[in-house]
């Protein structure tokens, strides 16, 4: 018989869950009974380099809300020391660590899509970060953390990107974005073949057209009045909130026969097929089909086909 809270008993540690698919991911994760610890640079006494409101206390009091345990722990992933004595404090308060999401990105405002984008024009000190964001990052973090999962069988990896393996083989505008969003598709690729001896999974996770906080001020719109959007990007008919994503993390990580998934890449709107959640409208968007199908191919369908 399934329990209500199908992750009671598991620790996880989301790097990287001061906002959008990170703060949703540690909210869902929580919600389904899981310990929480979210990391993030943002706190309320100190912004990162994005310079955005949202904090990783926010983050812990939505935890709280939604009826889950979750801690704040501010952490810088590129350093090493304190990536470190995250990991240790996992280990002394809980003894174990079940889940890892590697969710670090901020590199947003660095790509320039639609501007002088070639590699020769953008600059050595743009790119190199974008790779320390959503790269070096992931790697500092396994590194750290691998440890402490390994120790319980059945440990879970999931590495956070932009696109699917499929759609990532075509470019991605920008020379280091590309790189920075095939890497942890990689990445999951070859821990899976590490983590199946010792019983574990690695997986690659990306949403879809996502609603993130930043995105929604681009468009000038809010969760509520998302819509308002299509009219300037017709495309954004498909996008998905970022609970969605949250939702299928949490449910790979539910799912007691999740080690079929090793080393795939997958996306929220194919998980949701699969396990049967939906976005918080009742929806399932299946935003990587309709781009391949519609905004890429050409074919005349409606978003609505694909929700």
């Amino acid at each position: 018989m399934e329990t209500e809270k199908p992750l009671t008993g598991r620790v996880a540690l989301v790097a990287g869950a001061t906002r959008g698919a990170g703060r949703a991911i540690a909210v869902q994760l929580a919600a389904a009974g899981a310990t929480v610890y979210a990391t993030g640079r943002t706190t309320r006494e100190k912004r990162s380099e994005m310079g955005r409101a949202e904090t990783i206390e926010e983050t812990a009091e939505l935890i709280g809300a939604a009826g889950g345990t979750g801690f704040a722990v501010p952490a810088d992933h590129l350093e090493e020391e304190q990536v470190r004595a995250v990991a240790e404090r996992i280990d002394r308060e809980q003894g174990r660590l079940d889940i890892l999401v590697n969710n670090v990105w901020g590199g947003d405002r660095l790509v320039g899509f639609g501007e002088a984008n070639r590699m020769w024009e953008i600059r050595l000190e743009d790119g190199l970060r974008m790779l320390e964001l959503g790269v070096k990052s992931h790697i500092v973090t396994s590194s750290v953390a691998l440890p402490l999962l390994v120790r319980t069988r059945g440990g879970l990896v999931v590495e956070m990107t932009d696109g699917t393996a499929e759609s990532n083989r075509d470019y991605r505008e920008n020379f280091y974005f590309d790189l920075a969003k095939n890497a942890p598709v990689r990445m999951a690729s070859n821990l899976a073949h590490e983590l199946e001896s010792v019983g574990g999974t690695a997986v690659c996770v990306t949403p879809g057209f996502l609603r993130s906080e930043a995105m929604l001020d681009h468009f000038g719109v809010t969760e509520p009045t998302w819509r308002d959007a299509i009219a300037d990007e017709p495309h954004f008919a498909i996008a998905e909130s970022p609970v969605f994503v949250g939702r299928a993390v949490a449910a790979v990580a539910a799912d007691a026969d999740r080690a079929r998934w090793n080393g795939q890449s997958l996306s929220s709107g194919q998980l949701a097929a699969e396990y049967g959640f939906t976005d918080t409208d009742g929806s399932r968007p299946d935003a990587w089909r309709y781009i391949s199908e519609v905004a890429l191919g050409g074919a005349d369908r409606s978003a609505d086909d694909y929700r």
